[in-house]
């Protein structure tokens, strides 16, 4: 799973999610993206989950590119823990995502296969999704 080799603090505030991507909100890389309209933290496991549904339905053929990294620590405290005594352990890696911004980019497969290979990776993230296309490659691919 993904996850920051070194950071530089360990516990980090949960945050403000306002406004919409400017960075990273048009595709850079593929023809085919999965873009979100919504916004939240995805976890590392969705981003891996997402990442192995696409992968499989493409059948390993074209080029996937994942375009965000989770790379803030959410904690958690015990169960039946309580409260006061700080915060607890860092438990799981999330990516913060805002709307407008690019998750997945596909190149190398037919329009059909790679609509279809997106729809699987969105039932997988927590957050809103739209497929897109660069414009002119309808009907790219093999």
């Amino acid at each position: 799973m993904l996850a920051p080799k070194k950071i530089k603090f360990r516990k980090r505030f949960k945050g403000r999610r306002g406004g919409t991507a400017y960075r990273g909100s048009t595709l850079a890389y593929g023809d085919y993206g999965l873009q979100a309209t919504g916004r939240g933290w995805v976890t590392a496991r969705q981003i891996e989950a997402a990442r192995v549904a696409l992968t499989r339905r493409i059948k390993r053929g074209g080029r996937v590119w994942i375009r965000i990294f989770p790379d803030k620590p959410l904690s958690k405290k015990p169960a039946e823990t309580r409260m006061g005594k700080g915060k607890g352990n860092p438990e799981q890696w999330v990516a913060v995502v805002k709307p407008g911004r690019i998750i997945f980019e596909m190149e190398g497969v037919n329009p059909e296969v790679a609509r279809e290979a997106m729809r699987l990776a969105a039932r997988k993230l927590a957050i809103e999704t739209q497929y897109c296309e660069r414009p002119g490659v309808e009907h790219a691919g093999q």
